[in-house]
């Protein structure tokens, strides 16, 4: 019987990792042990909640004002003590966020092994995201086994010369939207935005903070304002800057709704009822192919350029004016929106987390 550890924290990594373990929990060779650090709190409760995954251990690390230093050191600790607890034979960290970088180190220095999935991704600007691109990096060189969903990532690793272990799964987001997107959802938003061409937005990366920020929400109102058939739905993070800034430059807008953090399944039927998607969000950018969504991409770089090679994604930075432009094209050119609402998703077919499960239950050869 071989023992699994999966450590995660945050909302994205739950969404993407609760279908893994679902799978994993079917496999009569694993014993499936589900650790959560709490990085994120409520919205991560959320997603457990809809997955049905009651983790058996739970930090609960998040408290008020918490800095990088903070997390990743309570993080390390915690960790250490836990597989000094349960010895696992492997641990499974996901993509690239503060925990997944302290469990990952844990583990090495208490020579564990280490599967990394959503492994590959890579901008090669250490500030951007930040600090998500290091964290990526500094996992895959303590990494045994790397989970990659797509060839891109694959081809990353091999020219950080990680030569073994690389498996191509598919992305376990798009596993995800199998459980969550309902054909007869509704809801009261939207209801308010029926008629209007919806737009959801995200917008809250770290980097992003400040003047660009600004730039954001600024030519999204000028969009607003031009076309009155749109409408926009903005569920805002948690962060109180965000939340200042979205106020001071959206507060006043009666077509743009500014609410809470959606619960996933919400989030992903709100996706679905899109017309476009403006986001600076990682994961947004693999599931929204899916429900054939064009997505312009609010940042400088992406680590998902597959997305962009196959015209499901436009990366716009995040200068008032080339957002606005781009967004504007999409509105008024139904021969482009069209070409990017109908190309392929080119991170999976909903089947990633079987690949995985498989090759973790039948030790890791080529499946």
């Amino acid at each position: 019987m071989k023992k699994v550890l999966v450590v995660f924290g945050t909302r994205p990594e739950a969404i993407k990792m609760c279908p893994l373990i679902i799978e994993l929990k079917k496999r009569r060779n694993l014993e499936i042990v589900v650790c959560v650090t709490g990085q994120h709190r409520q919205m991560l409760d959320q997603v457990l909640n809809v997955f049905n995954i009651i983790p058996d251990y739970d930090f609960s690390i998040m408290k008020n004002k918490q800095t990088l230093f903070d997390i990743t050191c309570t993080i390390l600790e915690k960790t250490k003590e836990l597989i000094e607890k349960i010895t696992p034979d492997i641990v499974l960290v996901h993509g690239d966020t503060t925990t997944t970088f302290a469990a990952a180190l844990a583990s090495f220095y208490k020579n564990v092994e280490v599967g990394h999935v959503e492994a590959g991704l890579r901008t090669y600007d250490i500030n951007s995201p930040f600090p998500e691109e290091f964290n990526r990096r500094a996992v895959s060189l303590i990494s045994k086994y790397h989970f990659a969903p797509t060839e891109q990532a694959r081809n990353n690793l091999l020219n950080e010369k990680i030569n073994n272990n690389i498996y191509i799964t598919g992305n376990t987001a798009i596993d995800a939207l199998s459980t969550t997107v309902r054909k007869n959802y509704v809801h009261e938003h939207l209801e308010w935005a029926k008629g209007s061409k919806l737009i959801m937005i995200t917008a809250h990366r770290r980097e992003n903070l400040g003047e660009p920020l600004k730039q954001m929400f600024r030519a999204i109102k000028r969009i607003i304002l031009e076309h009155p058939d749109v409408k926009a739905i903005y569920p805002i993070h948690m962060n109180p800057i965000v939340r200042e800034t979205a106020r001071e430059i959206l507060g006043n807008e009666d077509r743009i709704k500014i609410i809470e953090p959606l619960e996933v399944i919400d989030f992903h039927n709100f996706m679905n009822h899109a017309y476009l998607i403006l986001t600076d969000s990682g994961g947004i950018q693999e599931e929204a192919p899916s429900l054939g969504k064009p997505v312009l991409v609010m940042r400088e770089t992406t680590e998902r350029p597959e997305g962009i090679k196959a015209g499901t994604l436009k990366l716009v930075g995040t200068d008032e004016d080339n957002i606005y432009y781009s967004f504007k094209e999409l509105l008024i050119n139904k021969k482009l929106y069209a070409e990017m609402a109908k190309s392929s998703n080119p991170y999976g077919d909903g089947k990633s987390s079987q690949r995985i499960a498989d090759i973790i239950e039948h030790g890791f050869t080529d499946i």
